[in-house]
């Protein structure tokens, strides 16, 4: 297997320093604090998240973000074909895979973190038959945890609907996820929520600085044919949602970070393409679907990047300073690192194979 790397600025760390509090998440004065996102944890997501959870406590991170696609859903993961019980592989139908996939992913995902997590939706949610009632119904205890449900109600006392996008404060950062994990998002529901939420973020006191998260990536990135490009509904909303962003930076002097995952590598500056530099301006965003899921070639943007790797797993640290401005660093998780308790669960070879394996350009035979 071989890495492919352009670590064109930090080393795959990427520092931005734009200028101007909130709750944990209500001690302000701290002189930093972490936080831990990443995305894409179906085919091996047993396997990596786990150590992912781990290195997520070793950097101090005050919560984890999952932006989307927990299981495949459209096929079995590797994972829970290579799971040994009784002595031998784990056989699965169609209808068992189906039925314990999203409990799998709460058992051997989720529970491997002893942090709050938020998760958000990716497109392979709704595969296999299932619907946003279907994932609102299994994920609510982490879509609506007591972070979620104070804010929605702070900004909205009749507001008791769950919804797949959200909103939370944490210190002195509001977050929001999104939903763009189906053609028909952004909708217009979805975006009069975000332009009301935006402009109640604009006008706190409190916040320093915004951080979005969702599946694929706004339109015109560096990473264009696997994202809200695809699609005319996409492209028209994403660009009025980046469009809401750089107004909402330029007015208030509030920072603006974007995370998406979808595309499974890593990029750092996804927004520096030609299009935005000519559109209003470059944004800081990165590309982190890095948890678990078959590593993606890279796109031809990828020079074009701050840094670009694939044939990786890993997660993003946001260390948040007490004037808002946050450095994030990607942090690459080894096969090494994945916790024995894992390991002796699956068959011989499934977990090096994980790491080996599971990617597109030994497929293609790059």
């Amino acid at each position: 297997m071989k890495t492919i790397t352009l670590a064109l600025a930090l080393s795959g760390a990427l520092l931005y320093s734009q200028t101007a509090p909130s709750s944990a998440a209500q001690r302000p004065h701290a002189p930093t604090w972490n936080f831990a996102l990443s995305g894409d944890s179906r085919n091996c997501g047993d396997v990596v998240m786990p150590a992912i959870a781990q290195g997520a406590k070793a950097a101090s991170a005050e919560f984890y973000w999952e932006l989307g696609d927990f299981r495949a859903l459209y096929d079995f993961d590797q994972d829970m074909q290579g799971e040994v019980r009784d002595g031998k592989p784990r056989k699965l139908t169609i209808n068992d895979y189906l039925n314990q996939a999203w409990d799998d992913f709460i058992r051997n995902q989720a529970n491997a973190f002893t942090m709050p997590m938020f998760l958000g939706i990716g497109n392979h949610e709704l595969y296999g038959g299932k619907t946003r009632a279907d994932y609102i119904a299994q994920f609510g205890d982490w879509i609506s945890n007591e972070w979620v449900r104070k804010q929605r109600l702070a900004d909205d006392p009749n507001d008791h609907r769950l919804k797949t996008y959200y909103h939370w404060r944490w210190r002195n950062v509001d977050f929001l996820s999104l939903d763009n994990a189906s053609r028909d998002q952004f909708d217009p529901a979805q975006m009069r929520w975000f332009e009301a939420t935006l402009a109640k973020i604009a006008a706190s006191k409190e916040t320093q600085a915004l951080v979005v998260g969702l599946h694929a990536a706004l339109p015109d990135s560096l990473a264009i044919g696997h994202s809200m490009s695809d699609y005319p509904e996409g492209e028209k909303s994403g660009r009025r949602v980046y469009a809401d962003l750089l107004d909402f930076q330029k007015k208030t002097g509030k920072r603006v970070y974007i995370f998406a995952s979808h595309s499974h590598f890593y990029m750092a500056n996804v927004f520096n393409s030609d299009y935005w530099k000519s559109h209003g301006g470059v944004l800081p965003g990165w590309i982190v679907g890095t948890a678990g899921a078959e590593r993606y070639v890279l796109p031809e943007g990828a020079t074009m990047a701050d840094a670009a790797q694939t044939d990786i797993y890993g997660f993003m640290v946001g260390t948040v300073a007490a004037d808002g401005s946050i450095e994030f660093k990607f942090q690459e998780v080894q096969e090494r690192d994945v916790p024995s308790t894992v390991t002796t669960r699956y068959r011989e070879g499934l977990v090096h194979e994980c790491f080996t394996g599971n990617s597109e350009s030994q497929k293609k035979g790059m």
